[in-house]
């Protein structure tokens, strides 16, 4: 059994980790971190495990980490993997190009897997909507729609933004290039070939997307909603145990679940 590293391990998302790991044979969980100053720092969370708020002392004798944090913190995570030589696994959204540039140069020392979502189900979704916008081509106009709870730090979402990739890619576009994230005013005609990404917060809300393919007369939906988070937890356990033994380099989620 590989040991597994849990960043924030007294988390919501932490725990939901921590229950996934219990059913999945191949791994164990072995290390525990969280922020420094968080008051549980010391304690024992099981045999053998004490939460830490150092990296490097979090990573000792673990294989891989998985870890659903904040930008700043997983890269400094991540810079501590690689010099440990430990795969890593991460669902933390909101990085900026330079962030997203230092995972792809850290992922030449040792196999990571970053992906906004590692919901099976959302996997399969943008799979789909790469194939819908190839299939129905450019006279089918694209729409996104994301919710999610109150506290949520980035908008849109990494899901959203992967969902628009894929549509984009699907179309023989640069995603960039013609997203549109917000209408107000005196906006004009739609044009050609637009993205759009449309946000609301609120709730509790783990995750809602719905990706619309308007056509003239008809239009096909394409709709993920999440009532919990440990379907998110199993994902990234899953993503865990495949990349054990891997070679360095920066994985899809859907090359774990064979859909690229």
């Amino acid at each position: 059994m590989t040991g597994v590293m849990v960043v924030g391990a007294q988390g919501k998302m932490g725990l939901e980790v921590r229950a996934a790991l219990a059913a999945e044979p191949r791994l164990r969980f072995a290390g525990a971190l969280e922020r420094p100053g968080h008051p549980e720092v010391g304690q024992t969370l099981a045999p053998g495990v004490v939460l830490r708020d150092d990296p490097k002392q979090a990573l000792s004798g673990c294989g891989v980490a998985i870890d659903f944090s904040i930008p700043a913190a997983t890269l400094a995570n991540l810079r501590a993997a690689a010099d440990a030589g430990v795969a890593y696994v991460t669902g933390t959204t909101g990085f900026d190009a330079a962030g997203l540039g230092e995972i792809a140069r850290l992922a030449e020392r040792i196999p990571v897997i970053h992906t906004a979502n590692f919901s099976v189900a959302v996997n399969v979704l943008a799979h789909l909507a790469r194939e819908a916008a190839r299939l129905l081509g450019p006279t089918y106009d694209a729409e996104l729609f994301e919710l999610h709870h109150g506290q949520k730090r980035d908008a849109p979402s990494g899901t959203a933004l992967m969902l628009g990739r894929a549509v984009a890619e699907g179309k023989g576009v640069v995603l960039e290039e013609h997203m549109v994230l917000e209408r107000a005013g005196e906006t004009g005609a739609r044009p050609a070939g637009a993205i759009g990404i449309q946000t609301l917060r609120g709730g509790d809300n783990p995750g809602e997307h719905t990706l619309y393919f308007l056509g003239r007369g008809e239009r096909l939906e394409l709709t993920h909603r999440a009532a919990t988070r440990g379907h998110f937890a199993a994902g990234a356990v899953r993503a865990a145990a495949w990349i054990v033994g891997r070679k360095p380099g920066l994985y899809r989620f859907e090359q774990v679940l064979e859909l690229a």
